[in-house]
């Protein structure tokens, strides 16, 4: 099944939007957000586990990213709680599991073959720098040749002069509210805008945000 898998197209999802599906996995559901069959499927998605889910050890042959949103996602490496940003690299594995529950935003089958290195940020204990506007700050998270991944946080008032997205962007909302000349976009959203898409966002009340940029230029690469 596709979903939202044309690149060159916008896509907002807001928390109303959400529509869950249980997985062939007790206890765990996923709110796709994007996928493309292939080979092997790309997919973005928020993945929500019940107390005391686990997953069977597997393989990840696309690599995986994933970012914990609330509670304590763990596996062999150790537990990550809400603000760990992970990244497991093509072939790598692991058995998940959640004592008391979590939902995490993933990307499977998005690493370029170049990015091998295996490794998580606690995001809620790492300095931020300063960005490129007045009350934004950065963290960045990981860059390499496909993509840049970043977490924003803008202080009440803060806004970027119009700019255009070579290679689009990616967004979640993780904090607050985000806007643009577009519309208004609450903690929980995910927006995927594409290649040389051209907006000016602002936060009145603040937000904090992933975003993704860089990877949604030209054809799609699994």
């Amino acid at each position: 099944m596709e979903i939202n898998a044309d690149f060159s197209k916008r896509v907002v999802v807001r928390p109303e939007d959400y529509e869950w599906t249980a997985l062939p996995v007790p206890g765990i559901e996923w709110m796709v957000l994007d996928q493309m069959d292939g080979e092997e499927v790309h997919a973005t998605s928020i993945v929500r586990c019940q107390p005391g889910s686990r997953i069977d050890a597997h393989v990840h042959s696309g690599g995986e990213e994933f970012l914990v949103l609330e509670g304590v996602f763990s596996d062999e490496s150790g537990d990550y709680p809400a603000g760990s940003y992970v990244r497991n690299p093509i072939g790598s594995s692991h058995a998940p599991h959640t004592k008391e529950g979590c939902r995490i935003f993933v990307k499977l089958h998005q690493f370029a073959a170049g990015d091998t290195e295996q490794f998580s940020v606690d995001a809620r204990n790492a300095s931020f720098i300063e960005g490129p506007a007045d009350g934004l700050t950065m963290l960045p998270l990981h860059s390499a040749s496909n993509e840049n991944v970043i977490l924003e946080r803008w202080e009440p008032g803060a806004r970027l002069v119009v700019h255009d997205h070579w290679g689009g962007e990616e967004v979640f909302v993780l904090e607050g509210t985000l806007q643009d000349e577009h519309g208004v976009y609450p903690a929980g959203t995910w927006i995927r805008n594409p290649h040389m898409w051209r907006h000016a966002p602002f936060s009145p009340e603040g937000c904090l945000v992933y975003v993704k940029t860089g990877h949604l230029g030209g054809e799609v690469s699994h």
